[in-house]
């Protein structure tokens, strides 16, 4: 499977959009400050036919080291996950969308 980095991203906006390398990687910056600041403000973001990023709560619990197998508190925190769109989850899976279905 091959990695797309942020690099590329930049590249493509020049290529395929005709972005300035520094216009690239302006709105590429400009975007992901967008995303952290709206998840660190405990928003979820949904950006439509995609998905949506958002934070859950972990509770405090108790885990193991898995090399001494010794308990460890594991603290409360914060994760961020994504949920792909059904769009999203059909393209990816090489199937129709509805929206496909009706043009």
């Amino acid at each position: 499977m091959e990695t797309i980095a942020r690099a590329d991203l930049i590249e493509l906006l020049q290529e395929e959009h005709g972005f300035s390398r520094q216009q690239a990687t302006l709105f590429l910056e400009k975007m992901f400050e967008l995303f952290i600041q709206t998840l660190e403000q405990g928003k979820s973001l949904k950006i439509s036919g995609f998905g949506t990023f958002a934070v859950r709560d972990k509770a405090t619990r108790l885990g193991r080291n898995p090399l001494t197998g010794k308990e460890a508190i594991i603290s409360a925190r914060r994760v961020p996950f994504f949920r792909p769109s059904r769009l999203l989850r059909d393209s990816v899976n090489g199937r129709p969308s509805a929206q496909d279905a009706h043009q």
